[in-house]
């Protein structure tokens, strides 16, 4: 594990009441509400609620550091992914600065937006350090998608075209939650539905507790469904076959399985209960989309559109956000909506970033994976591995959703993804001497026969 570089500045004992008031937990408490309030904004996509999302990242960034100077210690966790995040925000102050951009305002709105992801990543990497955190964390996890989901279901049962039944659209859309477009709902479950499934797999919930997450992971993946977003139906089925792998080689191999086999059987009956002919319509309109979104033809022919974009500024790209500034010009087919993004993240990111952009955000995604699968070993049995795969199949499931639309666009769904990330990417959590205790007491206890004392 590698160590945090510290710089103490005086010998001065710290008075208690600081370290009180500014706990590391404290701080992880108040990045995890910001993450969680933001997707309730509509996805913090109106123009209010990007800023107080940067203003509450930078706030906690500035408590973080008093909390610094309190202790007159300056320690500072080393991280991998802080190399490409700078390395990104250097490439984009480039464009910025060099004139590279098509529009330098919405080039300079972006670059703030993400110094906040990083800053809430940043925050949440320094403060979330000992496993005795992950409990409470994972609790509020669940009890915050069985809130949304169950919200969410009774909207969708009971729809009047409005945002929480209050706010008209003004655009159009397909409303599901307090999204505007449902597939951004189903981008956000994506992420969040890992965190009760895996831990009802884990050794982590025991007897009733183990059935309420169960069924809190059930509820919150058959929204995706009902949601009506063939993307994310498409990445948690990705998501479910990456943790049936994950799953084989655990100890009590057939256990795990049979529970993930469970979970599916009851959620498929809850979809056929709740919404089967909706979701049967949903599935069988592949090729017939509905008039609220593009149809899969016309992404296409985007995604072509967007190859030719690239050729004209391959390096560098036109500049971050620029996507909708430059489009017209290469747009090649007649439409009445306006096409603001790509509906292909990876496209998107290579015109307007370019090659570089595009190998900065490889090297982010490979150093999370790669630290991530050192932790995977025995994981239903740590808090560690269990939290890392959580995490884990999070950023899979929005990986797989960006091929087909635009979820890192939306700036709820974005700071959650790179927190994820950084969390998948981070060392072991520290461990307790009893729960170092406990865990090897399981792992030995199956070696003892029966007539052994």
């Amino acid at each position: 594990m590698s160590s945090a570089l510290a710089y103490r500045t005086e010998p001065d004992r710290v008075a208690p009441q600081s370290r009180l008031h500014l706990s590391s937990s404290t701080l992880l408490g108040g990045a995890t509400v910001v993450l969680l309030l933001a997707p309730l904004a509509f996805g913090a996509v109106e123009p209010w609620a990007i800023f107080l999302l940067e203003a509450s990242a930078a706030a906690l960034l500035l408590a973080w550091g008093f909390r610094q100077w309190a202790s007159r210690e300056l320690t500072v966790a080393p991280h991998p992914l802080y190399g490409p995040m700078l390395a990104f925000g250097a490439l984009v102050a480039v464009q910025r600065l060099a004139g590279i951009t098509a529009y330098k305002h919405v080039t300079y709105s972006l670059l703030l937006l993400y110094f906040g992801y990083g800053m809430l990543a940043f925050v949440v990497t320094q403060t979330l350090r000992r496993s005795s955190q992950l409990r409470p964390l994972a609790w509020v996890v669940c009890g915050y998608g069985a809130l949304l989901a169950s919200f969410s279901l009774l909207q969708g049962i009971a729809p009047n075209g409005k945002l929480y039944w209050i706010w008209p659209l003004e655009q159009g859309g397909l409303i599901y939650g307090p999204y505007v477009n449902h597939n951004h709902y189903a981008g956000l479950m994506e992420m969040l539905t890992p965190f009760p499934l895996v831990l009802a797999l884990s050794r982590h919930a025991r007897g009733n507790r183990k059935l309420v997450v169960a069924g809190i992971a059930a509820l919150m993946a058959g929204t995706i469904f009902l949601s009506g977003s063939r993307g994310g139906m498409l990445a948690f089925g990705v998501q479910v076959i990456v943790l049936a792998v994950l799953l084989r080689p655990q100890r009590g191999a057939w256990k795990q399985p049979l529970a993930l086999g469970v979970f599916l059987a009851v959620m498929i009956g809850f979809l056929i209960w709740i919404g089967g002919n909706e979701l049967t319509r949903r599935l069988v309109s592949i090729q017939s989309e509905t008039r609220q979104e593009l149809t899969g033809g016309v992404r296409l022919t985007i995604d072509r559109d967007c190859l030719r974009m690239l050729r004209e500024k391959p390096f560098l790209g036109w500049g971050l956000g620029t996507f909708p500034v430059v489009y017209p010009q290469f747009r090649s087919f007649y439409t009445s909506f306006f096409v603001n993004q790509a509906h292909n993240d990876y496209l998107q990111l290579l015109v307007e970033t370019g090659i570089a952009g595009f190998a900065i955000a490889l090297w982010f995604q490979v150093l999370t994976f790669r630290r991530a699968w050192a932790k995977l070993e025995n994981w239903t049995e740590t808090v560690n591995g269990t939290l890392t795969v959580a995490a884990l199949l999070g950023c899979i499931g929005i990986l797989v959703h960006s091929f087909l639309d635009f979820n890192l666009q939306i700036p709820a769904n974005a700071a959650l993804f790179y927190v994820l990330c950084a969390i998948a990417a981070s060392d072991p959590l520290q461990e307790s001497q009893r729960r170092r205790n406990r865990r090897r007491n399981l792992v030995l206890e199956p070696a003892s026969g029966p007539g052994e004392s």
